[in-house]
C-alpha cells in the first residue's frame, strides 16, 4: 500500500474538518493523541485478543476493520501536523523489514490462546509508541509508531489492499459526516 495516496485524502478530510469546526489557529497534537489513544482502545477491545476471563469470540472482521482504519486516521493526520514527508513513496510492505517479518512470524503459535497473546503485544507495543512518541515528538518515533501499527494491522491478518480500501471507505463517510454537521 502507498501512503502517499492516503495521506493525501486525509490532509482533504483534515482540511475540511479544520474549516468547517473553524480550528485554522488552534493546536490539535494532543487531542489528536488522546483520540487515536481512545480508538486503539477501542480496537482492542473488539478483537477480544486481552479477555483472557472470556470466552466470548471477537467481532466481526469489517467492524475490527473499520476501527483499525479509525486509528490509521488518526496515525496519519499526526503526521501530517508533524510534517512527515508525505511525499516520500513509503509502502506498508517497506515499513515492515526482512527483520521485523521475521520478529512477527517467531511471535506465531499455532494456536487461538497464541494468536491472541501474540496480539495482545502487538497490542502493547503500539500504546507504548504512541508514549514515546507523545514524550518525544519527532520523525524517528513517528515511523516506529507506523511500523508498530503495521504490525498490528499484520496481526490481524489484514492485507494492505483490504487496510487501503478499509480506509477509503470510512474517509468517504467521514466527509459525509462533515457534510451532515457531524
Amino acid at each position: 500500500m502507498n501512503l502517499s495516496k492516503i495521506y493525501d485524502a486525509q490532509k482533504i478530510l483534515d482540511e475540511k474538518i479544520l474549516a468547517n469546526h473553524k480550528l485554522e489557529q488552534e493546536e490539535l497534537l494532543s487531542s489528536k493523541i488522546l483520540a487515536l489513544l481512545v480508538e486503539l482502545g477501542e480496537l482492542a477491545n473488539e478483537t477480544r485478543c486481552f479477555k483472557f476471563w472470556s470466552t466470548k469470540q471477537a467481532s466481526k472482521e469489517s467492524v475490527i476493520l473499520e476501527e483499525y482504519v479509525d486509528c490509521l486516521h488518526f496515525i496519519l493526520s499526526i503526521g501530517l501536523e508533524i510534517k512527515v514527508d508525505r511525499d516520500r513513496k513509503i509502502i506498508f510492505d517497506e515499513i515492515l523489514s526482512e527483520k521485523t517479518r521475521g520478529e512477527v512470524i517467531s511471535l506465531s503459535i499455532n494456536n487461538d490462546r497464541g494468536n491472541k497473546l501474540r496480539t495482545t503485544k502487538q497490542f502493547q507495543e503500539v500504546f507504548t509508541r504512541i508514549s514515546v512518541f507523545q514524550q518525544n515528538i519527532n520523525h524517528e518515533n513517528y515511523y516506529k509508531l507506523l511500523q508498530s501499527f503495521a504490525l498490528l494491522g499484520n496481526n490481524l491478518e489484514f492485507s494492505w489492499e483490504t487496510i487501503e480500501k478499509g480506509y477509503m471507505s470510512k474517509n468517504r463517510i467521514n466527509h459525509q459526516r462533515q457534510a451532515e454537521g457531524y
